[in-house]
């Protein structure tokens, strides 16, 4: 691990392992190629988790990502690397995403990148703003976003599919109990 933390043990292994287990390398590459794209940086694109942690740590290359993305969307970004104005930078970064339109659920705490808890979920709020990133004239990456399709539908459409028993709901044509026994059967 980077940090100076003492390495976990026990079930605090098994949970890290997991978490870094559903890690994608192919993605996270993807996002740091994206990053660069808008931002002209990083140099090392790897999606090795320790390049990828390297990468963003600090939080300043994510802040300069949203300012790409809409200038002047964090005001301002600390240079320094004291540890509480990296995560302040990671959290502006957390609140830009937000404002996007990243839903809550796709974001991840600030932990999870500066103290490398969590970098699949790093890389999910990535995904999702990549996505989002089409709607401010960026390049973007993934599927793309749904549009709104409305359906209107005039009262007499509404009625006549009231009147209809989908086939979906199912049949209980021929059903009956015969034949079911649970358990043993009573004995006199």
């Amino acid at each position: 691990m980077a940090n100076n933390r003492a390495a976990k043990s026990g079930f605090a292994a098994e949970a890290q392992r997991k978490i870094n287990s559903k890690y994608s390398e192919e993605l996270a590459e993807e996002c740091l190629v994206w990053i660069r794209q808008i931002t002209g940086e990083p140099e090392n694109i790897s999606g090795d988790m320790d390049n990828f942690y390297e990468v963003l740590k600090d939080g300043t290359l994510l802040c300069k990502l949203s300012n790409e993305i809409q200038p002047g969307t964090i005001k301002k970004i600390n240079e320094s690397k004291m540890a509480f104005k990296c995560m302040e930078n990671i959290n502006a970064f957390l609140e830009s995403a937000k404002n996007f339109g990243v839903p809550a659920q796709e974001t991840f705490q600030t932990v999870d990148l500066w103290e490398r808890q969590n970098l699949n979920s790093v890389v999910i709020c990535l995904q999702s703003l990549g996505r989002k990133a089409g709607n401010y004239g960026k390049p973007s990456i993934g599927p793309k976003e749904a549009e709104k399709n409305v359906r209107n539908f005039t009262e007499e459409q509404l009625r006549a599919g009231q009147g209809v028993i989908s086939l979906q709901y199912g049949s209980n044509k021929g059903a009956t109990q015969s034949g079911i026994n649970f358990g043993n059967t009573r004995h006199m």
